[in-house]
């Protein structure tokens, strides 16, 4: 096997010559590609029993309740990430049909703006149990807003869905409390004991729906903000340095792989 210091001392204008032109073709690519900035907001979920009506109306319960939930609970809002219908909405509230410069059909650039905003969005739960939105784009206020809205977009639909118990409960109380007042309307000349009875289960009544209505007031959070994302104050793709100095290791190996090659192939 020849030694590679004769290689270099017997090609080495070749392989500088190669190298050369491999970084100068690869920087000129990456001097073209569009700067993507990144923006990143970060919430930690909240415990999904706040929306438990005993943890407002028991005071020995109340202290029993942590703020956060608990990180296995993210891998659900993980999943609601990969729907189209949050993507779809970002694209309406911040015009980025156009903003993508998107031609043809209505309909067709809706859905191709959705997924390119979805192919530059990542959510991820870190290995420290928090919900991380990522969010790239050549504009860097809009990537910021963009990671925002899409955390608050998951936000209101987690929360829809923790409170949907609570608003089923006020409405099935609600109906059976007008039944009973329809029973006691059309009752006359109850006796005593009955008629107490059923001013008692009314009472009941009006009490749950009191406090349900407040728990439907309340609206327990789904997730609790930690950090709102901010513009990038520079790009993070292209990664220029990294990607110039793999091209320059790979180029190099290629270039000594190729004239081993060939001064074992040449004729003595």
């Amino acid at each position: 096997m020849p030694d590679i210091f004769y290689l270099l001392s017997k090609w080495w204008k070749q392989v500088v010559l190669f190298v050369l032109l491999c970084c100068l073709s690869v920087a000129a690519i990456l001097f073209l590609q569009p700067r993507q900035y990144l923006s990143q907001a970060t919430a930690l979920r909240a415990n999904p029993a706040f929306t438990d009506k005993a943890r407002l109306f028991n005071n020995n319960i109340e202290g029993l309740y942590s703020s956060l939930g608990s990180p296995d609970e993210l891998d659900m809002i993980v999943g609601t990430a990969q729907l189209d219908t949050i993507y779809l909405s970002q694209v309406d509230s911040f015009s980025l049909v156009s903003h993508y410069q998107l031609k043809g059909d209505a309909v067709i650039a809706r859905m191709k703006a959705a997924y390119k905003l979805h192919k530059h969005t990542d959510v991820i739960k870190s290995g420290y149990g928090e919900l991380k939105v990522r969010v790239w784009d050549k504009d860097k206020n809009l990537a910021a807003a963009l990671a925002n809205a899409i955390m608050q977009k998951l936000q209101l639909i987690h929360q829809g869905l923790i409170n949907e118990n609570n608003i089923s409960t006020l409405a099935s109380l609600q109906n059976a409390q007008q039944q009973l007042l329809t029973v006691a309307d059309s009752q006359v000349n109850l006796p005593t004991w009955k008629q107490a009875a059923l001013n008692k289960q009314l009472e009941q009544y009006e009490e749950l729906i009191g406090e349900y209505r407040l728990i439907q007031a309340t609206r327990p959070l789904a997730l609790l903000v930690v950090e709102n994302a901010r513009p990038a104050t520079r790009a993070d793709k292209p990664r220029i340095v990294a990607v110039m100095i793999a091209t320059l290791l790979l180029s190099l190996v290629f270039a000594l792989l190729t004239v081993l090659y060939l001064e074992k192939t040449r004729k003595p």
